[in-house]
């Protein structure tokens, strides 16, 4: 399956995934934004990242953490 930015549920997991120690709300956006571009199933536009994409991913992440 090929991620998209609007996938943020599906991003969140690959990232929680791949960075399980890793406090989420600790994370800067640029750093996010790179996690992101950086997993192989991740294929959208990097310019279509924002701030909004990137707290939704950051949030739903938050809850992956936590549950």
């Amino acid at each position: 399956m090929k991620l998209k930015w609007s996938d943020s549920r599906e991003i969140a997991i690959r990232l929680s995934d791949e960075h399980p120690a890793v406090d989420p709300l600790t994370v800067r956006f640029t750093d996010l934004r790179a996690w992101v571009l950086a997993l192989p199933e991740f294929d959208d536009d990097p310019g279509r990242s924002g701030e909004k994409i990137l707290e939704a991913i950051q949030m739903a992440w938050v809850d992956e953490h936590q549950g």
